[in-house]
């Protein structure tokens, strides 16, 4: 490389090359601080209800004395929340952080098998869930370490009425509570209430403290707990903040946030970022209801939103959505998944704001890369990188590639996870002795210091943002007495940019797709679900008996079945 760094002659104006790590000793102290700050000011708002700053504040205490204080849990203890976008979620995050215990991000679509392997391998002791998934927490409560349930409706923090008939409709109209049966949980409100009765002891928390466990799959298919601490949260929140700070006015943006807070991208750029600048959280919680999502948008005054391509394009699509008043709007920014053009571009079309590609993965907490936010249109390069950030790109030796050249793309910085939980030989093989992060991405860099993705070195397939790896697909699907062999590959999918294509040898002559999905329904979570089953008589391998996935992405030959 002829200059080690030449994105740093292009950043944009005012974002300096380097952070100051000991700004902020925890995200307790950057949360406690803008608790204070900020304290008259909404934080988070769902439902029509709207959580200020000092609400923020003496709920989450109370939530944190009531884990210390009633149940025992000391500093390292893991706590796993499984719940979609409410208002109990950033209560249970910050009481969680405040206790110096570590969280747990869950995702409420879990099957029981994928449930319990993370509580399993994460010991967690404790778990917020909302009503509406408790069933799967009570099917494998007694394989895991957990001792304490807190269950919780998805209206019980919004203001009465509207709580009551909220919980009311999901229960008994839609039916979307299944019955569940879990001994001795208790409700979150009741939590909150006993934690009140309790001071909040002092917890020191150090910056290489483990703030959360955020699962994340493998080329082994066994889904691993990313150790990321403190620091890696608080360097990548600065990261991220001094690149987009200077375009948020404090105490006035309102972020829509429609990802998962336990998606890692929402997690830091909308919950962390803007926490830190005194704005507005605006839950949604289920992004999937596109009109109903877009009638929320109507009266919510947003000035920035973040999301994934499939989300994008979702609202564009959505009828209602190009009547919106966009001229607040001034930041959009998309990652977790490729940006398409089309969408990029037809976005700044209908809002007038440039969608603005992103790159990261949760092992650097996310964010790694960032395209200048005053780009004036698509670019397809996923950005430079953030401050305090080194990125190259090397050969399969492990040598830096010059500019131009094809190779792994490579991350060290502050924000690069410790490693998995857990795991020391998976960690050996992702973060080299000086401190690299191998990616597994594909990429280039151009003479500006621009980096391209150009293809992935794992396999794994990315649907809507979310990660899906074949192995375990594979795994769920051989389970099946009338499968022979089973692969598993990602194929383009218009709406979600990539689908799972599986592909089956049958041991029974009977087996059908039909029974497959019914399997893998039962099995695996909606996002990893088989789009695409094929049936052939044998799968490409090389001479040593590796399949060969390339192959099976292409188009089925004669003689094959599709479903």
């Amino acid at each position: 490389m002829n200059h080690p760094r030449p994105w740093l002659d292009n950043y944009p104006a005012g974002v300096a090359p380097e952070i100051d790590l000991d700004e902020y000793r925890s995200i307790v102290s950057v949360l406690e601080a803008s608790c204070q700050r900020f304290r008259e000011r909404p934080a988070f708002s769902n439902f029509g209800t709207t959580l200020t700053y000092g609400e923020l504040d003496r709920l989450s205490n109370q939530f944190a004395a009531y884990l210390i204080n009633e149940l025992q849990l000391k500093k390292g203890d893991r706590v796993a929340l499984m719940m979609p976008n409410l208002l109990q979620y950033p209560i249970a995050i910050m009481g969680i952080l405040r206790a110096g215990l570590i969280v747990v991000n869950t995702n409420p679509l879990y099957t029981g098998r994928e449930l319990k392997h993370q509580l399993k391998d994460s010991g967690a002791l404790a778990i917020v869930v909302v009503d509406n998934f408790a069933h799967t927490v009570a099917e494998v409560l007694v394989d895991t370490d957990v001792k304490q349930v807190i269950t919780t409706a998805v209206g019980d923090q919004v203001k009465f009425p509207k709580s009551v008939i909220i919980n009311f409709v999901l229960k008994y109209i839609k039916r979307q509570v299944p019955d569940y049966s879990i001994p001795g949980a208790i409700r979150f409100d009741e939590a909150l209430r006993r934690g009140r009765r309790h001071n909040l002891p002092a917890v020191d928390i150090a910056p290489s403290d483990i703030a959360f466990l955020q699962y994340t799959g493998g080329t082994t298919g066994v889904s691993k707990g990313a150790m990321l601490t403190h620091r890696n949260l608080v360097a990548n929140m600065q990261q991220a903040g001094s690149w987009i700070g200077g375009n948020l006015k404090e105490g006035e943006e309102i972020i829509v946030t429609a990802l998962p807070l336990y998606h890692i991208f929402s997690l830091t750029a909308n919950c962390l970022v803007f926490m830190k600048t005194g704005g507005l959280n605006y839950l949604i919680t289920n992004p999937r209801d596109m009109p109903a999502f877009v009638r929320e948008l109507k009266t919510s005054g947003f000035t920035c939103i973040t999301g994934v391509n499939t989300l994008f394009n979702g609202l564009l699509h959505t009828p209602g959505f190009d009547q919106l008043d966009f001229s607040k709007l001034h930041m959009t920014l998309g990652g977790g998944m490729a940006v398409q053009r089309a969408v990029a571009e037809r976005w700044k079309q209908v809002t007038g704001c440039t969608l603005v590609e992103a790159y990261g993965l949760t092992e650097t907490s996310p964010a790694a890369c960032i395209n200048p936010l005053d780009m004036k249109e698509y670019n397809g390069a996923i950005g430079l990188p953030v401050p305090s950030t080194d990125i190259c790109v090397k050969d399969e030796q492990g040598k830096m590639l010059p500019t131009g050249e094809v190779g792994e793309l490579c991350v060290k910085g502050p924000q690069v996870m410790l490693g998995y939980w857990q795991r020391p030989e998976e960690t050996a093989k992702v973060i080299d002795s000086e401190g690299w992060l191998r990616t597994g991405d594909m990429a280039r860099m151009d003479e500006r210091g621009y980096f391209y993705l150009v293809d992935r070195k794992k396999d794994m397939i990315l649907v809507s943002g979310f990660n899906v790896y074949p192995n375990e697909i594979e795994d769920v699907v051989a389970m099946m007495p009338g499968v022979l062999e089973v692969a598993a590959v990602g194929v383009p999918d218009e709406k979600s940019g990539e689908a799972v294509k599986i592909v089956v040898v049958k041991k029974d002559p009977a087996l059908t797709a039909d029974e497959i999905k019914a399997f893998c329904k039962e099995n695996l979570t909606g996002y990893k679900l088989p789009k695409v089953i094929e049936f052939r008589t044998e799968l490409p391998k090389t001479n040593v008996g590796k399949i060969l996935r390339r192959e099976l992405r292409d188009p089925p030959a004669a003689g094959t079945s599709k479903a």
